[in-house]
């Protein structure tokens, strides 16, 4: 098995397929790194060089108590980049991954990075303040928290359907992927999914978006229910100095399966350009 040995010596488990110029995919919460399977599949068919991990206390990782911080997942981050040898290299990061992204940015000066992409993302800070005004409740967080206190396997079942925007008469998605998701999601201990909930609420990446100094691209669902557009896609935009953003008409937040062919298409043209 491919490990990546962090600076408190947890073990991420990485996948690495294909050969070229690098781009690091990270998954979203509650996910693993197999959310990117498609997507590292065409990026490596196309020449690339797909490297995908899962993220500290999830899927394979070592399940360490502490580190669910975004310093310390960024730090991560950057020993995956040492570790691998990338150079030049795309940073995609899906939902909580962008945050990642962000901060890695920042904390660790773009090291090695031609251009990022930000799909679904928390960045710039998802929690309701006086001064982001069309961020999301902390009564929402709080609920999510009691929600998988109490029965972990039955929030994940409610939670992916709004993830993927599934309907009382539609679904983009089979059964057999909400299932496969909740699976996932279960494989994960119940101390990075609460910490990790908790830093993606409220990390504040405001500060962070000046570091982008790579061509950027933004992609986020309009009917992104789970992580709403204007507080996230569309200020992340706007704080990106020369950023792309690709707006999905309606789309959900699971772009990654719903709108499997467009986001592929999408970030090969990118990374052509």
């Amino acid at each position: 098995m491919n490990t990546v040995t962090t600076l408190d010596q947890t073990e991420l488990y990485v996948k690495d397929w294909g050969s070229g110029q690098p781009v690091i995919l990270l998954h979203g919460w509650p996910l693993s790194a197999d959310s990117w399977d498609d997507h590292a599949m065409a990026l490596a068919d196309a020449g690339y060089r797909a490297i995908a991990y899962d993220r500290r206390g999830f899927g394979r990782s070592s399940q360490p108590w502490s580190g669910y911080d975004y310093d310390t997942l960024s730090d991560d981050l950057a020993a995956v980049i040492e570790q691998t040898g990338a150079q030049d290299a795309v940073l995609a990061g899906f939902s909580m991954g962008g945050g990642e992204v962000a901060r890695y940015m920042s904390r660790h000066g773009g090291k090695s990075v031609a251009k990022a992409v930000l799909v679904s993302s928390v960045v710039p800070l998802m929690l309701k303040t006086d001064d982001n005004p069309k961020g999301t409740a902390q009564a929402v967080f709080d609920k999510m928290t009691r929600g998988m206190k109490e029965d972990r396997a039955e929030f994940f079942g409610k939670f992916f359907e709004d993830f993927y925007g599934v309907g009382m008469l539609s679904s983009p998605v089979s059964d057999e992927v909400i299932d496969w998701s909740r699976q996932v999601a279960m494989q994960a201990s119940l101390k990075a999914t609460l910490a990790c909930a908790a830093a993606f609420a409220t990390t504040d990446f405001r500060p962070d978006l000046a570091a982008f100094k790579v061509p950027t691209l933004i992609i986020h669902g309009t009917g992104d229910k789970t992580v709403p557009i204007d507080a996230a896609g569309r200020a992340a935009a706007k704080g990106i100095a020369g950023s792309t953003l690709l707006e999905y008409e309606g789309a959900a937040h699971g772009l990654l399966v719903t709108e499997k062919e467009r986001v592929t298409r999408d970030l090969l043209d990118f990374l052509k350009r």
